[in-house]
């Protein structure tokens, strides 16, 4: 299969992968160590204020003059009084947002097969509604339920419908283990997938690095991962960019992935725009796989052991 992400493709020769049979850790109740208790309507719920505060930013970039893109349900999240904002330069999580959009967009309309995309989110991500999918595309959302649950009646509220021939399935990030739910809502690891990750939650590195575990084991050799990351990640361990790519690297390749650091400054001229100045709390990236997933490993398998029994079935009668 082709790199779905544009990476020179290079062998397809296998990386072997840890025992994987839970995203879990033992003695939790948990995925990737989430654990909040504040109520869908508490204005201290960080989730929430979160999600909010990057619905307002969508909303802002619709009403520009030339927005990068036109998120027509941003609002129904947002305070109707908002500010707009007027000036010409672009917030970083605009042009992440831009560059996300075109990347699965791109992959799914040129990838034969390519069929599963999985967003991690914030639990208000209107691509699902807003990006023209090709037909039957299965659309995974992996976000906070509480945040999804009511995100969710405010959409149905003004009239959000998924493309017509699509599927789009719900997957609570509180699930104890997301292998397992993501099984069970249909996702299949010896098809190809795209997996995206904008406003996902993430407390801890352990947190990202569950997250990573999940991809790797889903997902086939040669699919793509990418989004943001939070940049204090790496704060306690490095100073420099030159550093912040080797850990980036080291951090993804010890999953299966090969990772690019994506500049938003370049994607930023790339779309003829200027980034906003001021620091940024996120990593862009852009990552492949290279491992086999765990369903492809367990279907060749058994067509080995397959192969095998007949052939001593066949050595039996020749006896």
């Amino acid at each position: 299969m082709d790199s779905l992400l544009g990476f020179p493709q290079s062998p397809a020769t296998v990386i072997l992968r840890r025992p994987l049979i839970s995203t879990s850790r033992p003695n939790s109740n948990r995925n990737a160590g989430l654990s909040f208790r504040a109520k869908p309507n508490d204005a201290s719920d960080p989730l929430l204020h979160d999600a909010v505060n990057s619905a307002s930013l969508r909303f802002r970039e619709t009403h520009r003059p030339e927005p990068l893109f036109v998120d027509p349900y941003a609002g129904c999240f947002v305070d109707p009084n908002a500010q707009m904002d007027m000036k010409q330069c672009s917030h970083h999580y605009c042009i992440a947002t831009k560059y996300i959009d075109d990347k699965l967009l791109r992959t799914v309309n040129h990838i034969e097969g390519l069929k599963q995309v999985v967003l991690l989110t914030d639990g208000m991500d209107t691509r699902p509604y807003r990006l023209s999918w090709p037909t039957s595309t299965i659309i995974f959302d992996i976000s906070p339920d509480r945040v999804f649950s009511g995100a969710a009646e405010k959409l149905k509220g003004v009239g959000a419908k998924i493309p017509r021939s699509c599927l789009f399935l719900h997957v609570p990030l509180e699930s104890s283990d997301l292998q397992q739910t993501l099984r069970a809502k249909g996702f299949n690891g010896n098809r190809p997938s795209i997996w995206a990750m904008q406003g996902l939650p993430v407390m801890t590195l352990a947190n990202f690095e569950d997250i990573l575990l999940t991809v790797s084991g889903l997902s086939m050799n040669g699919c793509g991962f990418l989004g943001e990351l939070p940049a204090w990640l790496a704060e306690t361990e490095i100073v420099t960019k030159t550093s912040t790519r080797e850990w980036m690297e080291k951090l993804f390749m010890n999953n299966g992935f090969r990772v690019d650091m994506i500049c938003y400054e370049e994607v930023a001229k790339s779309l003829g725009k200027k980034l906003a100045a001021g620091p940024y709390k996120n990593i862009l990236f852009s990552s492949e796989q290279l491992r086999f997933s765990d369903d492809q490993m367990e279907t060749w398998r058994m067509e080995f052991q397959r192969v095998e029994e007949q052939g001593d079935e066949e050595g039996f009668e020749e006896l």
